[in-house]
């Protein structure tokens, strides 16, 4: 199916320019969509006579899952599609709709037609999700056509589908200093990568080159062909689908080989070591902080001798903590950096390529909820996932001896703006969203990664973000650079915390709590502690007006000394509950602005393939409130957005995915400052750094007579989660 078409593109693009008078196009991309769904959609769109004819092609043509449907009565299924019929979705902007049919929609085998509707996506989606309970599924009909709830890209997409990969975004593994697990690991990533996740893997127990190998002295080849191989693998693994295959490698600052690690993201690498579609990741302890400070060398530990003396793997024991007993130990051999040249290198990879992402090591072990089952050793693709894995051991023909537990991220976000317009059921907004994810944690089929199954079954662990701040802030005429807007932040968080732990309490009563519940600081109430002390309150007159206007309640302290003895005596169902996603996709389906994030520009300009260019407005941008988007993330710059990131981070019990954005004037130096300060505000990570680049004049083919550009449009694309870009 061509895309192609001069009319409604045209009338798109209009929303980039200022008219003589001053004022903006932004009504042409409503247009742009109307004409995009007539000449476009509709004859493409697969006519059928009835609703129950449509069905029974679907199911028996195979495209829709008969499973899905037995759950529920003929009659009901007919009244929930009817249902979400009633509802008037409309698409908000041309990106959302061609987003839309383009990467969602269930087409033809060959392509050529499309056999879905917004309205029945969202409808498969709750009848998979509610499974079987009825009120549940207009619940998840309402949230999704209302643009409350979002699933992640895994799940929307496949949801009821016949021929699918899995519902969950994205998984991290843990790779021991032995040949089976490094073999094993790479097999198990090209499975998941088959099936349409990202796979991020933990290196650091990797012996470093020169190490010895049954004694003999200078025989590891160390971390760099282990990369290459997990590359080819996702390479591979990228032929089989439509989908990128994406991984991501994570490594310890302290490990030996961290610089040649960085080095493979040089341009001017070695075709030897260099990588070019792997994402790399640093952990970075307190204690690499410090030595920088203090103007010192920073040891590097082979984790071949910290195994021998310690007994343990390098990942699983605190560097911060054992650093001068490393240093000490004529056992472990250690080399020298230089701190502060080592965070100069990394703040030119980050100009260079945007990579690496950084896990700030004891930040997230600090406030790990469950420190006595482990350490948090990696993230993953995006940087919002922050939970403890344990090893996996294996016999010589890769089968498992003892099977650890390693990581599956089941996502969704809530957008802000419309949850705040229905404020007063924003308590049943949570708990339909958590209730959601817990059915994905439940029936993912993981049975090709033991480990990961392992670990889901344990933990039902999901991530429940949040997107369109910006969005909400623009039209409530807030500022991103205010304190206006972190009071807000810190306060939506702290409700939005508050109501995903009651409801896991909620189904911890009826499924039973997660595994090492007993063992977790929600056991013992510790972890709530910080909400014990006293009633949370706007510190602005602005945000506490907002509030009063939106009938947004916040949690008493009374009513969380109620919740946590409800926890202690029922538990919870999910190990973990909250992390913010760079919500990449979504967002523009959802037509809002992405993540916590600020938008790059009041119009966004997104490159997509043979369309060429694509206008994005912000969300229900006007003339009134553009004053409020003109300011966009290179303008506020990252110490504006880090200390929004670090509001919400307070009371997300993972992490969440920080986007540094800086102009092309930015030095080294400059970065150097944010990392401290998403260090100093106790963020968990960091995930991408963006340098803005001059769009080249003369690229726009228009009538300039006619037309003003605007002073606010960007030509960039918006970073996202690679495991969810399709």
């Amino acid at each position: 199916m061509s895309q192609i078409n001069a009319s409604y593109l045209s009338l798109n693009a209009l929303t980039r320019f200022k008219k003589p008078d001053g004022s903006y196009h932004f009504d042409s991309d409503k247009e742009a969509v109307r004409r995009y769904l007539e000449e476009h959609v509709s004859p493409n769109q697969m006519a059928f006579n009835s609703l129950e004819d449509k069905l029974a092609y679907l199911i028996n043509e195979g495209y829709y899952e008969q499973a899905i449907f037995d759950a529920y009565p003929n009659d009901f299924i007919k009244e929930a599609f009817h249902y979400a019929y009633q509802q008037g979705y409309r698409f908000l902007n041309l990106m959302g709709a061609m987003k839309f049919y383009q990467s969602y929609a269930l087409k033809t085998l060959d392509g050529k037609q499309y056999l879905e509707t917004f309205e029945d996506r969202a409808v498969m989606n709750a009848l998979f999700l509610a499974d079987g309970d009825q009120t549940f599924v207009f619940d998840v009909i309402d949230a999704i056509l209302h643009r409350r709830f979002q699933p992640a890209t895994p799940t929307f997409l496949n949801a009821g589908k016949k021929r699918r990969g899995e519902y969950i975004s994205c998984y991290l593994l843990r790779v021991e200093d032995n040949m089976e697990s490094i073999s094993r690991a790479i097999s198990t990533s090209l499975q998941l990568s088959k099936r349409g996740g990202g796979v991020a893997l933990c290196l650091t127990n990797l012996r470093e080159i020169g190490a010895p190998i049954k004694g003999i002295e200078n025989q590891a080849t160390g971390i760099v062909p282990v990369m290459k191989l997990l590359e080819d693998s996702f390479s591979y693994a990228n032929q089989l689908g439509q989908r990128q295959g994406a991984g991501a490698v994570y490594l310890h600052a302290h490990h030996p080989e961290v610089l040649t690690f960085l080095d493979t993201k040089r341009e001017n690498a070695d075709e030897k070591i260099r990588i070019k579609s792997l994402a790399l990741g640093l952990v970075i302890p307190d204690i690499t902080f410090q030595l920088a400070k203090e103007n010192k060398d920073m040891a590097l530990f082979s984790p071949y001798d910290i195994k021998r003396a310690y007994g343990k793997d390098m990942s699983d024991i605190s560097i911060t903590e054992e650093y001068d007993k490393l240093l000490a130990n004529p056992a472990i051999k250690k080399t020298y950096i230089s701190a502060r040249k080592f965070f100069q290198l990394i703040a030119e990879l980050h100009f260079e390529s945007g990579y690496p992402y950084l896990l700030f090591d004891d930040t997230v072990n600090k406030r790990n909820p469950h420190a006595k089952k482990g350490r948090i050793v990696m993230s993953n693709l995006c940087s919002e996932i922050a939970q403890v894995s344990t090893p996996s051991t294996f016999k010589e023909d890769l089968s498992f001896e003892t099977i650890g537990e390693d990581i599956c991220c089941n996502l969704g976000s809530i957008n802000i703006a419309q949850a705040m317009a229905d404020a007063p059921h924003f308590e049943q907004l949570i708990t339909t969203s958590i209730r959601a994810l817990d059915r994905v944690s439940r029936v993912s089929d993981l049975n090709c990664a033991p480990s990961v199954e392992t670990g889901n079954a344990a933990n039902h662990a999901v991530g429940l973000g949040a997107m369109n701040l910006h969005g909400f802030l623009a039209t409530n005429h807030i500022y991103y650079d205010t304190k206006e807007a972190v009071d807000f932040t810190d306060l939506f968080f702290h409700a939005m915390a508050y109501h995903a732990f009651k409801a896991s309490c909620q189904l911890a009563k009826e499924k039973g709590a997660f595994a090492g519940f007993s063992l977790s600081t929600y056991a013992d109430g510790t972890y709530f502690a910080k909400y014990l002390q006293e009633d949370a309150k706007p510190q602005t007159a602005k945000v506490a007006t907002l509030l009063q206007d939106y009938g947004f309640t916040l949690p008493t302290v009374a009513d969380w000394q109620a919740l946590v003895a409800d926890i202690k005596q029922f538990g919870l169902a999910n190990a973990h509950l909250l992390a913010v996603a760079p919500t990449g996709s979504i967002s523009y389906l959802s037509s809002c602005t992405p993540s916590l994030q600020p938008v790059v520009a009041p119009v966004e300009v997104r490159k997509e393939g043979s369309l060429g260019r694509i206008y994005v407005p912000a969300y229900q941008i006007d003339q009134a409130n553009y004053a409020y988007y003109e300011r966009g993330a290179y303008e506020v710059g990252p110490k504006a957005i880090i200390d929004v990131v670090a509001a919400a981070q307070k009371h997300v019990d993972q992490a969440i995915s920080l986007t540094l954005f800086m102009t092309d004037q930015a030095t080294t130096r400059d970065l150097n400052r944010s990392y401290i300060q998403a260090f100093k505000q106790n963020c968990a990570s960091i995930y991408y750094v963006r340098v803005r680049q001059d769009v080249l004049a003369g690229s726009e083919q228009y009538d300039e007579d006619s037309l003003v550009t605007a002073p606010g449009a960007s030509d960039e694309t918006t970073t996202e989660c690679q495991s969810c870009m399709i």
